[in-house]
Protein backbone atom coordinates (compact mmCIF):
# COMPACT_ATOMS: atom_id res chain seq x y z
CA UNK A 1 0.00 0.00 0.00
CA UNK A 2 1.23 3.67 -0.69
CA UNK A 3 0.01 7.15 0.07
CA UNK A 4 -2.54 6.64 -2.83
CA UNK A 5 -4.51 3.91 -1.15
CA UNK A 6 -4.35 5.19 2.21
CA UNK A 7 -6.06 8.24 1.04
CA UNK A 8 -8.21 6.68 -0.95
CA UNK A 9 -11.51 6.93 1.32
CA UNK A 10 -11.05 10.86 1.04
CA UNK A 11 -9.72 10.62 -2.35
CA UNK A 12 -12.66 13.19 -3.85
CA UNK A 13 -12.46 15.33 -0.77
CA UNK A 14 -8.62 15.56 -1.58
CA UNK A 15 -9.41 16.91 -4.80
CA UNK A 16 -11.59 20.17 -3.90
CA UNK A 17 -8.44 20.66 -1.63
CA UNK A 18 -6.14 20.94 -4.32
CA UNK A 19 -8.49 23.18 -6.62
CA UNK A 20 -9.24 25.27 -3.24
CA UNK A 21 -5.61 26.00 -2.60
CA UNK A 22 -5.16 28.40 -5.57
CA UNK A 23 -8.04 29.57 -5.14
CA UNK A 24 -7.73 30.56 -2.01
CA UNK A 25 -4.52 32.79 -2.96
CA UNK A 26 -6.68 35.75 -3.98
CA UNK A 27 -4.55 39.12 -4.40
CA UNK A 28 -4.69 41.15 -7.41
CA UNK A 29 -1.08 42.00 -7.19
CA UNK A 30 -0.24 39.50 -10.02
CA UNK A 31 3.58 38.88 -8.36
CA UNK A 32 2.43 37.94 -5.17
CA UNK A 33 -0.14 35.54 -6.80
CA UNK A 34 2.65 34.00 -9.04
CA UNK A 35 5.25 33.78 -5.74
CA UNK A 36 2.32 32.13 -3.45
CA UNK A 37 0.94 29.53 -5.79
CA UNK A 38 4.22 28.98 -7.40
CA UNK A 39 4.86 25.93 -4.22
CA UNK A 40 1.15 24.31 -4.79
CA UNK A 41 1.93 24.20 -8.65
CA UNK A 42 5.20 21.89 -7.38
CA UNK A 43 2.65 19.15 -6.36
CA UNK A 44 3.16 17.58 -2.39
CA UNK A 45 2.24 14.92 -0.71
CA UNK A 46 -1.06 16.80 0.73
CA UNK A 47 -0.43 14.71 4.39
CA UNK A 48 -1.52 17.17 6.28
CA UNK A 49 -5.02 17.94 4.94
CA UNK A 50 -5.84 13.89 4.19
CA UNK A 51 -5.31 13.64 7.89
CA UNK A 52 -7.91 16.13 9.01
CA UNK A 53 -10.28 14.52 6.49
CA UNK A 54 -9.57 10.77 7.35
CA UNK A 55 -9.59 11.55 11.11
CA UNK A 56 -13.13 13.18 10.29
CA UNK A 57 -14.44 10.52 8.26
CA UNK A 58 -14.40 7.98 11.03
CA UNK A 59 -16.59 9.87 13.14
CA UNK A 60 -19.04 11.37 9.76
CA UNK A 61 -19.69 10.77 6.10
CA UNK A 62 -20.32 14.33 4.86
CA UNK A 63 -17.08 16.48 5.13
CA UNK A 64 -17.68 19.66 3.26
CA UNK A 65 -17.73 21.56 6.87
CA UNK A 66 -14.01 19.95 6.84
CA UNK A 67 -12.37 20.86 3.55
CA UNK A 68 -11.60 24.76 4.23
CA UNK A 69 -9.59 23.59 7.63
CA UNK A 70 -7.81 20.91 5.30
CA UNK A 71 -6.94 23.79 2.96
CA UNK A 72 -5.55 25.68 6.02
CA UNK A 73 -3.61 23.45 7.34
CA UNK A 74 -1.92 22.46 3.83
CA UNK A 75 -1.34 26.61 3.51
CA UNK A 76 -0.03 27.14 6.97
CA UNK A 77 2.39 23.98 5.95
CA UNK A 78 3.09 25.66 2.84
CA UNK A 79 4.08 29.19 4.74
CA UNK A 80 6.41 27.41 6.73
CA UNK A 81 8.09 25.89 3.30
CA UNK A 82 8.75 29.39 1.85
CA UNK A 83 10.37 30.41 4.72
CA UNK A 84 12.52 27.97 5.22
CA UNK A 85 13.82 28.21 1.80
CA UNK A 86 14.68 31.28 2.65
CA UNK A 87 16.33 30.40 5.95
CA UNK A 88 17.86 27.75 4.71
CA UNK A 89 18.92 29.09 1.03
CA UNK A 90 17.58 26.60 -0.61
CA UNK A 91 17.72 26.39 -4.46
CA UNK A 92 14.48 23.23 -5.26
CA UNK A 93 12.12 22.06 -3.35
CA UNK A 94 9.76 19.05 -4.60
CA UNK A 95 11.87 19.20 -7.96
CA UNK A 96 11.54 22.94 -9.05
CA UNK A 97 13.19 26.34 -8.21
CA UNK A 98 12.48 27.71 -4.49
CA UNK A 99 10.16 30.54 -4.17
CA UNK A 100 12.96 32.28 -3.02
CA UNK A 101 15.73 31.38 -6.13
CA UNK A 102 12.82 32.93 -8.35
CA UNK A 103 11.90 36.16 -6.73
CA UNK A 104 14.15 36.49 -3.79
CA UNK A 105 14.22 36.95 0.08
CA UNK A 106 11.76 40.24 0.14
CA UNK A 107 8.78 38.57 -1.90
CA UNK A 108 9.42 35.46 -0.12
CA UNK A 109 9.56 36.40 3.11
CA UNK A 110 5.94 38.41 2.36
CA UNK A 111 4.33 34.96 0.08
CA UNK A 112 5.14 33.05 3.21
CA UNK A 113 2.99 35.44 5.28
CA UNK A 114 0.12 36.36 3.29
CA UNK A 115 -0.11 32.57 2.58
CA UNK A 116 -0.29 32.01 6.62
CA UNK A 117 -2.78 34.84 6.87
CA UNK A 118 -4.70 33.37 4.37
CA UNK A 119 -4.79 29.86 6.21
CA UNK A 120 -5.96 31.66 9.36
CA UNK A 121 -8.75 33.33 7.77
CA UNK A 122 -10.13 29.64 6.89
CA UNK A 123 -9.89 28.73 10.31
CA UNK A 124 -11.37 31.91 11.95
CA UNK A 125 -14.57 31.30 9.54
CA UNK A 126 -15.31 28.21 12.23
CA UNK A 127 -15.99 30.50 14.89
CA UNK A 128 -14.26 28.49 17.15
CA UNK A 129 -11.67 29.72 19.58
CA UNK A 130 -10.49 26.33 20.50
CA UNK A 131 -9.41 25.86 16.67
CA UNK A 132 -7.74 29.06 16.57
CA UNK A 133 -6.14 28.65 19.91
CA UNK A 134 -4.70 25.25 18.83
CA UNK A 135 -3.36 26.38 15.55
CA UNK A 136 -1.88 29.65 16.99
CA UNK A 137 -0.23 27.38 19.83
CA UNK A 138 1.78 25.02 17.08
CA UNK A 139 2.33 27.66 14.48
CA UNK A 140 4.42 29.38 17.55
CA UNK A 141 6.30 26.40 18.75
CA UNK A 142 7.18 25.80 14.99
CA UNK A 143 8.66 29.30 15.04
CA UNK A 144 10.56 27.62 17.64
CA UNK A 145 11.75 24.82 16.48
CA UNK A 146 13.23 26.34 13.28
CA UNK A 147 15.37 28.84 16.07
CA UNK A 148 16.19 25.31 18.05
CA UNK A 149 17.68 24.30 14.81
CA UNK A 150 19.67 27.34 13.78
CA UNK A 151 20.74 27.59 17.18
CA UNK A 152 21.84 23.56 17.11
CA UNK A 153 23.88 23.93 13.51
CA UNK A 154 27.40 22.76 13.13
CA UNK A 155 27.18 22.17 17.05
CA UNK A 156 28.02 17.86 17.88
CA UNK A 157 27.22 18.30 21.09
CA UNK A 158 24.06 18.36 20.24
CA UNK A 159 22.01 15.36 22.16
CA UNK A 160 18.71 13.12 21.49
CA UNK A 161 16.54 15.44 23.51
CA UNK A 162 17.52 18.22 21.29
CA UNK A 163 17.25 16.63 18.37
CA UNK A 164 13.28 15.30 19.00
CA UNK A 165 12.70 18.75 20.19
CA UNK A 166 13.54 20.26 17.07
CA UNK A 167 11.52 16.93 14.86
CA UNK A 168 8.42 17.24 16.95
CA UNK A 169 8.47 21.15 16.27
CA UNK A 170 9.50 20.96 12.98
CA UNK A 171 6.90 17.84 11.51
CA UNK A 172 5.29 16.30 14.14
CA UNK A 173 3.07 18.79 15.62
CA UNK A 174 0.74 19.89 12.47
CA UNK A 175 0.12 16.59 11.53
CA UNK A 176 -0.80 15.88 15.37
CA UNK A 177 -2.85 18.84 14.74
CA UNK A 178 -4.45 18.43 11.47
CA UNK A 179 -5.69 14.77 13.17
CA UNK A 180 -6.93 16.56 16.28
CA UNK A 181 -8.83 19.33 14.48
CA UNK A 182 -10.41 16.97 12.22
CA UNK A 183 -12.01 14.90 15.07
CA UNK A 184 -12.55 17.79 16.81
CA UNK A 185 -15.00 19.11 13.95
CA UNK A 186 -17.16 15.90 14.36
CA UNK A 187 -18.70 14.55 17.58
CA UNK A 188 -15.96 12.46 18.17
CA UNK A 189 -15.43 12.48 22.29
CA UNK A 190 -12.84 13.71 24.00
CA UNK A 191 -10.96 10.69 24.52
CA UNK A 192 -11.37 10.06 20.50
CA UNK A 193 -10.06 13.73 19.44
CA UNK A 194 -6.82 13.21 21.85
CA UNK A 195 -6.27 9.23 20.74
CA UNK A 196 -6.30 11.37 17.52
CA UNK A 197 -4.00 13.72 18.29
CA UNK A 198 -1.41 11.37 19.94
CA UNK A 199 -1.53 9.27 17.12
CA UNK A 200 -0.82 12.23 14.84
CA UNK A 201 1.69 12.90 16.87
CA UNK A 202 3.51 9.89 16.89
CA UNK A 203 3.23 9.45 12.99
CA UNK A 204 4.59 12.59 12.73
CA UNK A 205 7.94 11.69 14.89
CA UNK A 206 8.13 8.20 12.34
CA UNK A 207 7.93 10.47 9.61
CA UNK A 208 10.56 12.81 10.13
CA UNK A 209 12.96 10.52 11.50
CA UNK A 210 12.65 8.73 7.99
CA UNK A 211 12.82 12.03 6.09
CA UNK A 212 16.33 12.39 8.22
CA UNK A 213 17.22 8.83 7.03
CA UNK A 214 16.19 10.04 3.24
CA UNK A 215 18.47 12.48 3.41
CA UNK A 216 21.37 10.21 3.66
CA UNK A 217 19.89 7.18 1.27
CA UNK A 218 17.79 8.48 -1.24
CA UNK A 219 18.65 9.47 -4.53
CA UNK A 220 18.11 13.40 -5.83
CA UNK A 221 15.25 12.90 -8.17
CA UNK A 222 13.62 10.82 -5.13
CA UNK A 223 13.90 13.57 -2.30
CA UNK A 224 13.50 16.38 -5.17
CA UNK A 225 16.77 18.15 -3.64
CA UNK A 226 20.25 17.29 -3.73
CA UNK A 227 21.33 14.20 -1.03
CA UNK A 228 22.65 15.17 2.12
CA UNK A 229 20.82 18.71 2.43
CA UNK A 230 21.03 18.43 6.11
CA UNK A 231 24.83 17.66 6.74
CA UNK A 232 25.74 20.43 3.96
CA UNK A 233 24.22 22.66 6.47
CA UNK A 234 25.87 21.16 9.55
CA UNK A 235 22.02 20.30 10.90
CA UNK A 236 22.41 17.38 13.11
CA UNK A 237 20.10 14.51 12.66
CA UNK A 238 19.66 10.93 13.97
CA UNK A 239 22.12 9.06 12.00
CA UNK A 240 24.43 11.28 12.84
CA UNK A 241 24.16 11.52 16.38
CA UNK A 242 24.49 8.43 16.33
CA UNK A 243 27.84 8.37 14.36
CA UNK A 244 29.15 10.55 16.58
CA UNK A 245 28.98 8.35 19.20
CA UNK A 246 29.43 4.97 18.33
CA UNK A 247 31.75 5.42 14.90
CA UNK A 248 35.55 4.80 14.95
CA UNK A 249 35.88 7.60 13.19
CA UNK A 250 34.28 9.79 15.44
CA UNK A 251 36.96 12.21 16.45
CA UNK A 252 37.14 13.42 12.64
CA UNK A 253 33.14 13.57 12.19
CA UNK A 254 33.59 16.27 15.41
CA UNK A 255 35.72 17.93 13.69
CA UNK A 256 34.68 18.26 10.06
CA UNK A 257 30.65 19.07 11.04
CA UNK A 258 31.53 21.60 13.48
CA UNK A 259 32.84 23.56 10.46
CA UNK A 260 30.84 25.00 7.39
CA UNK A 261 33.40 24.44 5.10
CA UNK A 262 34.23 20.29 5.67
CA UNK A 263 30.85 20.39 5.87
CA UNK A 264 30.33 21.23 2.22
CA UNK A 265 33.96 19.77 0.96
CA UNK A 266 33.14 16.23 2.75
CA UNK A 267 29.84 15.94 2.92
CA UNK A 268 29.59 12.54 0.65
CA UNK A 269 32.88 11.00 3.09
CA UNK A 270 30.35 12.04 6.29
CA UNK A 271 27.63 10.57 4.77
CA UNK A 272 29.42 7.39 4.23
CA UNK A 273 30.88 7.19 7.85
CA UNK A 274 27.55 7.92 9.13
CA UNK A 275 26.07 4.86 6.94
CA UNK A 276 28.89 2.99 7.96
CA UNK A 277 28.66 3.16 11.46
CA UNK A 278 25.12 2.19 11.94
CA UNK A 279 23.37 5.74 12.04
CA UNK A 280 21.15 4.46 9.58
CA UNK A 281 19.53 1.27 11.26
CA UNK A 282 19.82 2.91 14.60
CA UNK A 283 17.68 5.45 13.00
CA UNK A 284 15.21 3.25 11.32
CA UNK A 285 14.86 1.52 14.92
CA UNK A 286 13.64 4.67 16.07
CA UNK A 287 10.84 5.44 13.37
CA UNK A 288 9.95 1.92 14.25
CA UNK A 289 9.57 2.28 17.79
CA UNK A 290 7.56 5.57 16.86
CA UNK A 291 5.12 3.67 14.36
CA UNK A 292 4.22 1.72 17.18
CA UNK A 293 3.44 3.99 19.45
CA UNK A 294 1.26 5.66 16.63
CA UNK A 295 -0.57 2.38 15.98
CA UNK A 296 -1.39 1.82 19.65
CA UNK A 297 -3.29 4.95 19.88
CA UNK A 298 -5.65 3.45 17.27
CA UNK A 299 -7.39 0.89 20.44
CA UNK A 300 -9.02 3.89 21.80
CA UNK A 301 -10.68 4.56 17.93
CA UNK A 302 -13.85 2.91 16.38
CA UNK A 303 -12.23 -0.12 14.18
CA UNK A 304 -13.11 1.29 10.89
CA UNK A 305 -11.68 0.51 7.37
CA UNK A 306 -9.87 3.63 8.30
CA UNK A 307 -8.64 2.85 11.29
CA UNK A 308 -7.17 -0.54 10.00
CA UNK A 309 -5.54 1.85 7.29
CA UNK A 310 -3.71 4.37 9.36
CA UNK A 311 -2.56 1.34 11.04
CA UNK A 312 -0.93 0.05 8.02
CA UNK A 313 0.46 3.76 7.37
CA UNK A 314 2.36 3.73 10.33
CA UNK A 315 4.08 0.83 9.12
CA UNK A 316 4.51 2.14 6.24
CA UNK A 317 6.10 5.74 7.28
CA UNK A 318 8.46 4.14 8.96
CA UNK A 319 9.82 1.62 6.07
CA UNK A 320 9.40 3.86 3.26
CA UNK A 321 11.71 4.77 0.74
CA UNK A 322 10.20 7.75 -0.27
Amino acid sequence: MGPNEFFAPVADELKIVESSLENNINTTLAVLQDASTHLIKAGGKRLRPAFALLAARVFVDELEDIIPLAVALELTHMATLVHDDVIDDSKTRRGTDTVKRLWGNRLSINAGNFIFSRSLALVAAYQRCDMISILADTSMKICEGEIIQMLSAYNTEVGLKNYLRRIERKTALLISVSCQLGALLTPASNREVTAFQKYGYYLGMAFQVTDDILDFVATEEVLGKPTGSDVRQGIITLPTIYALRFSPHRQELHQWLSSPEECTQRADTILDLVIDAGGIDYAYYAAQYYAEKAKRQLQFLPRTQITENLGNMADFISIRDY
